[in-house]
């Protein structure tokens, strides 16, 4: 396998990060975003790129002072279970303690992958309010959501 390099991205990278989350938008596993969300939110995000490719990317998107949320995690499937996301999910972690922020937000399919990188679940009535609204309203499996929440103290 070659190198996989994490970096920021950039406005350019926009489409292929599109590209790659496609069918887990479709499948309903992560919510969609527009390339103007994108564009909004671009600091936000890390990537994985392999061979110039994106393989990978997450965002660490911050709500309060206290508390971001690691959103839109996608690994390409071919490199699943290799730890890349575990890496994406770490960096967004250091970066959300550089900032000053004591908890990080998750809400997944895959509770077994964050409970093991420190996560601990709890219940979504604790999610703020805002959260809700902005986003989960969006879903396509809103109000019935199967996804769990999970939180990181740092």
């Amino acid at each position: 396998m070659s190198k996989i390099v994490f970096r920021k991205a950039t406005l350019k990278d926009i489409a292929k990060m599109q590209a790659l989350v496609m069918p887990e938008i479709e499948s309903g596993i992560i919510l969609m975003r527009n390339d103007d969300e994108l564009a909004t939110n671009i600091r936000s995000y890390t990537l994985a790129v392999q061979n110039e490719k994106i393989v990978a990317f997450n965002a660490l998107h911050v709500h309060t002072p206290k508390l971001a949320e690691i959103r839109s995690l996608i690994v390409k499937e071919e490199l699943r279970g290799q730890g890349v996301g575990k890496k994406l999910v770490e960096l967004a972690n250091e970066e959300g303690a550089s900032l000053g922020l004591k908890e990080i937000l998750v809400l997944t399919y895959q509770q077994s992958f964050f409970k093991a990188l420190g996560f601990v679940e709890i219940s979504k009535e604790s999610i703020p309010e805002h959260k809700i609204w902005a986003d989960c309203i969006k879903c396509k499996h809103f109000p019935v959501c199967n996804e769990v929440s999970l939180i990181k103290y740092l």
